[in-house]
């Protein structure tokens, strides 16, 4: 038997009365947090969730979320973490796609509404049979029409047998896009997301006594793994912020003498741009011992005057959602080389290859492969796309990398067109399908264009329809509703046509040289 709910366990009886999640003046035990998993893994069986049945999640950064994570694990079925940004229909095709039999939805984020109105009407998604509004209030649901955790826990024993699962069975389907524009959600087994805690606590040299700030979302498997998982294995206390801002962030990092923080390049950015007189950066330095940055390139010189302001080192790795998500990672014990993602992480292989799957000689470009324990399983129910990605047990990673004389890997390119804004991956097939549909659009091709703060911004290259007009504000507002808040277009061109090939393929490359 293995179920990643062990570490929750393991830590429950080593450190019962150790604060395990602090939100505002919300503390909360690993035993507390044990005990609140078992109620609504009691809950769960209840209302007739069984083993393999798949649990969908949409929750900010509060306690709540680990609660109903280990919860649903220790009943033997599968988190399906969403995005809170997630709009209506977006909602609805992914708890349909993955066949969500239950659905938790934290008050305030866009997608409650929807199911406000009423979840028996909600078409949309008719397998998913029950639904649970979290709610920052507790015990003040007034909606006829919803069950609250709350009154799933209620009355519900604190003891739990976890349901036998093996280390091969799905714990958590996360989402991802492709180049085909609609999310694909990627299996994560139960072997996959221990090991990978594991490794990451090793990396960060992750302790009882440490404390983590965890403001990177929990629904992403950066946050999830690296900080959540790897923290609750430690023993560590970890402080959750429901969301980014530099000034709230280093208050909270003096408050609770923060000494792991993980975040990606805009975060660090914001935190050495941020100006405060009243904030003792000196005890924040005193206090981080290591800090890690993921999701996107993190610009060298932002790396080093971090390094100095803070007196702290960054350590950059290289990951995927389907790579449960670390492959390579610099290591603090060793030599590190800015702007390179590091060597490859215990237990995986990782190599550059050609078109045809041999391996390149030091310094040329490939495509960046892996194998090892991190790989998933493949993508719910995609089985002509995983004969793509997972070859001879390699997955091919669409990322154009090389390796140097000291098995250092350098991510030079994407073979893919995916957009990383603020280290969150955005995909222009989706939006384009999305703002095509507007009345007043002909074609229309997205791309990331450069930017200070962000990595990349997202810009929409427009043609109109013969005699229709439509600004770029009010192009820009459309989509904003129909689309979550980080895919949407900032910049809009509009253009009498696009570049294409001879066989009428839009050159997105030549859009990107106008566009910067």
């Amino acid at each position: 038997m293995l179920n990643v709910s062990v570490i929750l366990e393991d830590s429950a009886k080593r450190h019962s009365s150790k604060e395990a999640f602090i939100n505002n003046d919300f503390h909360l035990s690993f035993l507390d947090l044990n005990n609140a998993a078992n109620k609504i893994a009691n809950g769960l069986k209840r209302v007739g969730i069984k083993k393999g049945d798949k649990v969908a999640l949409s929750c900010i950064n509060t306690p709540q979320f680990p609660m109903v994570y280990f919860g649903i694990l220790k009943a033997g079925a599968i988190v399906v973490p969403l995005s809170i940004l997630l709009k209506r229909e977006e909602v609805a095709y992914h708890l349909t796609d993955s066949d969500a039999k239950l659905y938790f939805c934290f008050e305030g984020v866009p997608g409650l509404p929807m199911l406000e109105e009423g979840y028996a009407g909600f078409k949309a998604a008719p397998d998913c049979e029950h639904f649970y509004k979290i709610s920052a209030k507790e015990n003040k649901d007034s909606s006829k029409d919803l069950n609250t955790l709350n009154s799933l826990m209620k009355k519900e024993s604190s003891v739990f047998e976890t349901v036998e699962t093996i280390s091969n069975d799905t714990a958590v389907i996360i989402y991802t896009s492709g180049t085909t524009g609609k999310p694909k959600g990627a299996e994560l087994t139960h072997s996959n997301l221990l090991l990978n805690a594991i490794l990451s606590a090793d990396i960060a040299n992750t302790q009882p006594e440490d404390t983590l700030l965890i403001v990177l979302p929990l629904f992403h498997i950066f946050a999830m793994t690296l900080l959540m998982n790897s923290g609750i294995y430690r023993g560590a206390k970890s402080i959750l912020l429901p969301r980014f801002d530099p000034e709230t962030t280093l208050k909270m990092m003096e408050k609770h003498k923060v000494s792991i923080f993980a975040g990606v390049p805009t975060m660090y950015w914001g935190l050495l741009n941020h100006k405060d007189k009243n904030l003792n950066i000196n005890a924040i330095a005193n206090n981080l011992k290591i800090c890690i940055s993921g999701g996107a390139a993190l610009p060298v010189k932002v790396l080093e005057n971090f390094e100095t302001k803070y007196k702290v080192k960054i350590l950059e790795g290289f990951g995927m959602s389907e790579g449960s998500p670390v492959v390579t990672f610099n290591h603090k014990e060793n030599i590190r080389k800015p702007g390179s993602v590091g060597t490859a992480a215990w237990g995986i292989d990782v190599k550059v290859v050609d078109d045809n799957g041999n391996e390149l000689p030091v310094g040329e470009k490939g495509e960046l492969v892996y194998k090892g324990h991190n790989v998933m399983k493949g993508y719910y129910k995609r089985p002509e796309v995983n004969a793509k990605v997972l070859k001879n047990g390699w997955l091919h990673s669409g990322d154009v990398a090389i390796k140097d004389e000291d098995g250092f890997f350098f991510i030079v390119d994407r073979t893919k067109d995916m957009i990383i804004r603020g280290g969150l991956n955005v995909y222009p097939r989706e939006i384009e399908e999305t703002m095509m549909q507007h009345e007043s659009i002909s074609m229309v091709a997205v791309i990331g264009i450069k930017h200070e703060k962000f990595g990349e911004e997202i810009q929409a290259c427009v043609v109109l329809k013969e005699g229709k007009t439509i600004t770029e504000n009010e192009l820009i507002d459309w989509t904003k509703k129909r689309i979550a808040a980080y895919k949407y277009p900032r910049v809009i061109k509009f253009m009498d046509s696009l570049p294409t090939s001879a066989t009428g393929k839009i050159l997105k490359k030549e859009l990107k040289a106008y566009g910067n």
